[in-house]
C-alpha cells in the first residue's frame, strides 16, 4: 500500500514524504519490550518522530517512530507504530493515566526445530514454550504446565515470543480468552483470564523487590 509520512524533518515543517509499506508486525527491532512496527522506505529522518503515516485515503495508520540508518538521514527504512496500538496506549492514558498490561504467568522459552520434533510436533511448527508457570498465576488456573507448547491465543496463531508477549500484554485483564497447546502431542484447549501485571509476579521479580527495599531501608 501507497503511504505519506508527515512530520518536520530537520525542522522543515509541514513536509510529506512517500512509499510503500515494506513489511507489518516487525517485532524484533529492538527498540521496546513491546513491539509491532510498520515498516516503510516513505523517507523518514529526525523531526519525523510523532508524525502520522497515512494512506492515500487520508487514514493515519500509524505513528513515524524511528529510523535504521547509516547516519543521521533516511536510508529507506523507517518503523511507525500501528494506530490501533497507538489508540490503545492513549485511551488508557486518557482513562485512567497510566498503560496497564495484562499477564498470565508463564516464562517464555523460544520452541526450535529440534524441540519441536522431540515433543511429537509436526515439522516447522510454531509456537512459544511454557518454561514456568507461576503458581497461582492465570495459566496455573488454566492448566497449563512446564513443556506445554502454546500455539494459539484469543482465536490467533501464535508465530514466537514477541507476538505472544504483546498479545497478552494488551488484552483486558479479566476476560477470558482460549489459549491452544500441546502436551505430549496432544492438541488440548483452555480458558485463561489474563490479570493485571501487578498482581502476576515471578519469584525473581519479588526477591529483586525485596532486594530493593532493604538497600532503601539501609
Amino acid at each position: 500500500d501507497l503511504v505519506m509520512a508527515v512530520g518536520s524533518p530537520f525542522e522543515l515543517s509541514q513536509s510529506f514524504t512517500t512509499g510503500i509499506i515494506s513489511a507489518t508486525d516487525r517485532n524484533n527491532v529492538g527498540i521496546n519490550i513491546y513491539e509491532s512496527f510498520i515498516q516503510t522506505d516513505a523517507a523518514i529522518n529526525p523531526g519525523n518522530s510523532g508524525g502520522p503515516l497515512v494512506n492515500m485515503a487520508g487514514e493515519v495508520v500509524g505513528v513515524n517512530s524511528a529510523i535504521v540508518t547509516g547516519g543521521r538521514g533516511n536510508d529507506g527504512i523507517g518503523f511507525a507504530i500501528p494506530i490501533d496500538m497507538a489508540s490503545n496506549v492513549a485511551d488508557q492514558l486518557i482513562k485512567e493515566g497510566k498503560v496497564s498490561r495484562s499477564r498470565i504467568g508463564i516464562k517464555l522459552d523460544p520452541l526450535t526445530p529440534v524441540l519441536a520434533k522431540q515433543l511429537g510436533l509436526e515439522s516447522g511448527a510454531r509456537g512459544i514454550l511454557v518454561g514456568e508457570v507461576v503458581p497461582g498465576g492465570p495459566a496455573d488456573k488454566a492448566g497449563l504446565k512446564q513443556g506445554d507448547v502454546i500455539v494459539g491465543f484469543g482465536g490467533e496463531k501464535v508465530d514466537g515470543i514477541p507476538s505472544f508477549r504483546l498479545k497478552v500484554s494488551s488484552s483486558p485483564a479479566g476476560k477470558s480468552f482460549e489459549v491452544e497447546y500441546y502436551r505430549d502431542g496432544q492438541h488440548k484447549t483452555a480458558a485463561i483470564v489474563p490479570a493485571p501485571e501487578d498482581k502476576v509476579v515471578f519469584d525473581i521479580e519479588r526477591d529483586a523487590q525485596k532486594g530493593d527495599q532493604q538497600s532503601e531501608t539501609k
